[in-house]
């Protein structure tokens, strides 16, 4: 029963890292500035693109370089996102984000070339993590057989892992990590595939290390813009041994009666962006629940019967991890306290790593204050964590 040890992580996906060059420029200009205004030890949780585990595997003495420069840094890292496969700071990512997926031979290599790096950064007796697409994008078209076909590709990827933890002595687990309009969004559909993952690997005696390597990445709002009981969903998880490996430390949008309220609709207007996908979903005072797969214009200026009469609408934008309100609009920060009051009770510690990759299309927010920002952001969490 503890929180983990380990430093607090925050995930470096909010800074360009198309290349080598401009993931060590990343750190230079914006973690090393967090970490000395944070006033306490930071590790970073590096998203490297699939072009950038490309480019340090070409040789053995660049990879050593990239590990000894983090260090010569004074920073650690023991988790990786590996979600973005590619460029996550395009004009346009929305659901290319969710490319490839589970059933594709490159998502399989590019995670086990994210393993093989995590295992040089970790210090003996520190596990890593990697957290992962919830296999796929639901309103793409999928075959009938897409889950097994994930499942499978995921128990092939769970030996590769014990491999490495046979010849590294370096322990790694997957964290899958659920989203809205993901094929796995829910936490009942989470039970539901690790279900049928154990049965499969069960069949291919392959469950030993589909248990010890697979878990989930539990990001908090996700959950809260599904509207679920974020502590009954972690217990849940609990129940079904299925093993919470990270927590994406995180805040959603959420505005009551906004079709009351044209200042609150005039203020999310404003969150409309070309980037990022913004999963909506509104909550009617009867508990039904309506779905919209990406905020736009439209939803502000004249949201579908379904929203308009809605008691609560959360927006998967991710917000500032401080942050009650934005102006006219709340958040679901306390969502969030309820999760990091939950964590405590599992009997292992998950990583923990505040994730708000959204600070460059903040609405009246600039590069210049990210560092300010997520400085806040840090100190927030540390307080909510009892350090």
């Amino acid at each position: 029963m503890t929180i983990s040890p380990l430093p607090l992580s925050y995930c470096t996906n909010v800074h360009p890292g198309r290349t080598v060059a401009e993931v060590e420029d990343g750190l230079d200009r914006f973690t090393l500035p967090i970490k000395t205004n944070f006033g306490s030890d930071l590790a970073a949780g590096l998203w490297l693109a699939a072009p950038v585990i490309h480019e340090l595997e070409q040789s053995v003495d660049d990879t050593t370089r990239f590990v000894e420069r983090l260090r010569q840094r004074g920073l650690s890292c023991y988790t990786l996102n590996a979600f973005p496969y590619g460029d996550f700071h395009s004009v346009r990512v929305k659901e290319n984000v969710y490319l490839p997926d589970w059933t594709q031979p490159n998502r399989l290599e590019y995670t086990l070339g994210c393993a093989r790096l995590l295992s040089k950064f970790l210090d003996a007796g520190t596990e890593g993590s990697i957290s992962t697409v919830p296999l796929g994008f639901k309103p793409f078209e999928q075959p009938v057989d897409f889950a097994d076909r994930c499942a499978d590709q995921l128990i092939e990827l769970a030996h590769g892992l014990h491999r490495l933890w046979s010849e590294t002595g370096r322990m790694i687990r997957l964290a899958i990590e659920p989203e809205p309009f993901c094929v796995i969004e829910t936490t009942a559909e989470t039970i539901q595939f690790f279900r049928r993952l154990r049965e499969r690997a069960s069949a291919s005696k392959s469950l030993d290390a589909v248990r010890t390597h697979l878990g989930v990445c539990y990001d908090v709002c996700h959950q809260a813009v599904e509207f679920e009981d974020v502590a009954a969903s972690i217990r849940s998880l609990a129940a079904e041994d299925i093993r919470i490996n990270k927590v994406h430390i995180t805040c959603a949008i959420e505005i009551s009666k906004p079709c009351e309220r044209k200042e609150a609709l005039a203020a999310l207007s404003r969150y409309v962006e070309p980037r990022y996908l913004h999963q909506t979903f509104a909550r009617s005072g009867d508990g039904l629940i309506a779905r919209y797969v990406d905020l736009d214009q439209s939803m502000t200026s004249n949201p579908p019967p379904e929203f308009r009469d809605a008691e609560v609408w959360r927006v998967h934008f991710h917000v500032p991890v401080d942050a009650e309100h934005l102006g006219p609009l709340g958040t679901t920060r306390g969502d969030l306290k309820r999760a990091l009051e939950v964590i405590p009770e599992l009997d292992y510690a998950p990583h923990l790593e505040v994730e708000t990759y959204t600070w460059e299309v903040l609405p009246g927010v600039g590069s210049p204050n990210i560092v300010d920002g997520f400085t806040r952001e840090l100190l927030a969490t540390k307080s909510l964590l009892g350090r």
